[in-house]
């Protein structure tokens, strides 16, 4: 019997003993051996054709690491091989450089922008009395929409002879080609604060609301301004809130690939080549270790930084 690897593919070298557990059930405890790397045990049900367990998830991870550190065919250990090669990729610098230039524009654009939008409106709501119940659902609609809708819409509004270069020429400026230029980076910054703008208002409005109508009352009797308010007395008292936003925000991000891949494919344009373009590649090429070596970096990355904002939150505090 061969054993299984975590993609669900024969893997080579390992050793894999099936065992009835003797219930009569049907499932089998799955002990797969590979060299020092130790054991790992998964339960096959055949009525859902998937490996389980208690660790599933552990053992799925750590299987990721181990994977870092052999090659691909042969299965041997090969150190840090694997890690060198990704780190020289020229893919995956320009990936990693597109991925980080995306964040930085991205995230702050997104939060500064929701945040002023849902104060206005929380303003807005307070001076007049009603409620938004049906505003905040629209702005869950862009979420809502599938992606393959989207990507139709992009390519009409972005495309060669679409919407947005009509609307250019009408003002005598000439056509841009969106999707072959650098331009291209700008309609995936789009993208994402468009289909996250209303949910991340919507998230701010909930910190909004939480507080006091009496504390900016007090305030303005004392003669404090609109951005005294908001910095002495909305900021600090929304502070839990903005570390989860952020984190929201953060994580996020990385589904705008889905959009990119249905309107540029596995090779956009050069600027619009993010992480998961070429983990997709490299999965596509069967290239299991650079993507297992790519995998444990990127997630050692997110890591420290959800840590290093979650320190500094709460040295903040």
């Amino acid at each position: 019997m061969h054993g299984f690897d975590a993609f669900g593919a024969v893997g080579a070298g390992e050793v894999a003993d099936d065992v009835d557990d003797g219930a009569g059930d049907g499932k089998f405890e799955r002990h797969d051996r590979d060299g020092d790397f130790g054991a790992r045990e998964f339960v096959f049900a055949p009525e859902t054709g998937a490996f389980g367990g208690v660790d599933e998830w552990d053992a799925a991870f750590m299987d990721v690491i181990r994977r870092s550190f052999v090659q691909a065919v042969s299965g041997r250990f090969c150190g840090l091989e694997n890690y060198r090669v990704v780190l020289h990729n020229r893919a995956f610098l320009l990936a990693v450089k597109n991925t980080l230039r995306f964040l930085l524009v991205c995230l702050p654009l997104l939060l500064g922008i929701s945040l002023v939008l849902a104060f206005l409106l929380h303003a807005w709501q307070m001076a007049f009395h009603q409620k938004l119940r049906l505003l905040k659902a629209a702005y869950l609609v862009p979420m809502a929409i599938p992606a393959a809708s989207l990507v139709l819409l992009w390519k009409l509004m972005f495309d060669k002879h679409g919407f947005v270069n009509g609307i250019l020429h009408l003002c005598g400026i000439h056509a841009v080609d969106w999707m072959n230029t650098g331009a291209a980076f700008f309609v995936l910054v789009f993208s994402y604060i468009w289909k996250n703008l209303g949910y991340t208002m919507v998230l701010w409005l909930a910190g909004l609301s939480s507080i006091s109508p009496d504390l900016y009352e007090a305030a303005e009797m004392d003669g404090a301004g609109r951005m005294t308010q908001f910095f002495k007395i909305t900021l600090p008292l929304i502070r839990p809130l903005i570390f989860t936003i952020v984190v929201l925000s953060f994580l996020n991000s990385f589904k705008v690939f889905r959009e990119a891949y249905l309107v540029a494919g596995n090779y956009p344009q050069e600027d619009m080549y993010l992480l998961q373009h070429l983990f997709n590649n490299w999965f596509t090429d069967l290239s299991v270790d650079k993507m297992a070596a790519g995998s444990v970096l990127l997630a050692l990355v997110i890591t420290v930084f959800v840590l290093l904002l979650q320190k500094l939150w709460e040295t903040n505090e």
